[in-house]
């Protein structure tokens, strides 16, 4: 399940860097716009971070294992 999760975030960030893309080609592009898109995106990354540190296995020394 927190494998699907991770995709469907991976998803999510793709398509909010497109719309930043979209946006920046406009011939005006709105910042505001920009700006909610940005921090939605922010939002998001910060979500594959937290989903992908739950998956990353610990060693018995309590340091994280090489990927």
């Amino acid at each position: 399940m927190q494998h699907y999760r991770i995709w469907h975030l991976r998803d999510r960030h793709r398509q909010l860097e497109q719309q930043i893309r979209t946006e920046l080609r406009r011939p005006h592009p709105d910042a505001m716009r920009l700006q909610a898109l940005r921090r939605r995106r922010l939002h998001v990354k910060d979500a594959i971070d937290k989903a992908e540190a739950g998956l990353l296995p610990v060693r018995a020394g309590g340091g994280l294992s090489p990927a």
